[in-house]
């Protein structure tokens, strides 16, 4: 009997790796679902998963919670800037309880990408080499559902703004990178590389053109340069610091970033991908 672990088993990436390890055939009781706050985990525990309580800057509550694991989904953590503190106590609490592989979410060609969002996950991917598990990378590419979050203001607008130009993007559904993960928990052998990304290859002024369609109003792309965008971001309630991490991510999508060919997402999935118009339109919905 192998025995599973997801960290940030709540969030949205955790919490469909969980389901999609079940519907892959996994046991629920032989998965354990790592949370900060046990209450929003009653879904998981109602489905047979053990739940067990630990925040990533915990390492006592992260050893025992790990305790009897097998193979850990070891979700990158969401606060930029101190990623790195909180993956090292994952991995040192992995260490201690013995787990035998860890699949890590990095970020699509974190060896060489130019985005200041890959600098941490790039020295998880060290950590991870000098750790002595297993490891399997997950290098994630942009979710479509990070471009449904700018529907609504695009759409009462006109405009969808970014600092892209004329780059290209290839997004993928968050349930999409979910279920790779879970097979490749299930299923890859150590020292696997997948780059993630969707099928289709599209411009900024194609994701308009999607918002467009979809809500049944004019939107068109409105390209601005990387410190105004960021600026707009901040005007639009997001924090100074990570609104300049959005700006350059979209100025390293304009460089092709955020672009791949790589058929690893569908290929580990064993079937093709959520198109991005059916993502944007749940949204609209």
């Amino acid at each position: 009997m192998t025995r599973y672990a997801v960290t940030g088993a709540t969030g949205g990436l955790g919490s469909a790796a969980v389901h999609s390890l079940i519907e892959r055939g996994v046991t629920a009781s032989d998965i354990v679902a790592v949370v900060r706050d046990e209450t929003k985990a009653s879904g998981l525990a109602a489905a047979g998963v053990t739940v067990r309580v630990a925040d990533y800057a915990d390492p006592p509550a992260l050893r025992t919670a790990l305790a009897g694991v097998d193979k850990l989904l070891l979700v990158s953590g969401s606060e930029v800037g101190r990623r790195l503190p909180q993956h090292t106590n994952v991995i040192e609490a992995a260490t201690h309880a013995g787990v035998g592989l860890i699949a890590y979410t990095s970020i699509l060609r974190a060896d060489s990408s130019p985005l200041v969002l890959a600098d941490e996950h790039r020295e998880t991917e060290k950590l991870l080499a000098a750790s002595g598990i297993d490891t399997v990378l997950l290098r994630n590419g942009w979710y479509t559902e990070n471009y449904a979050r700018s529907l609504a203001p695009a759409v009462e607008s006109g405009v969808f703004a970014g600092s892209a130009g004329d780059g290209v993007v290839a997004p993928a559904a968050r349930a999409d990178y979910a279920d790779a993960a879970a097979a490749a928990l299930i299923n890859a052998p150590a020292g696997a590389v997948y780059e993630l990304a969707g099928a289709e290859h599209l411009t900024y002024a194609d994701i308009a053109a999607t918002f467009a369609a979809v809500s049944g109003r004019p939107v068109t792309y409105r390209d601005l340069p990387e410190a105004e965008y960021a600026a707009a971001l901040e005007s639009a309630g997001v924090p100074a610091g990570f609104a300049a991490v959005l700006a350059d991510s979209d100025t390293g999508a304009g460089k092709g970033a955020l672009d791949s060919d790589s058929t690893d997402l569908a290929d580990l999935r064993g079937r093709p991908g959520t198109p991005f118009t059916e993502v944007i339109e749940a949204a609209l919905n």
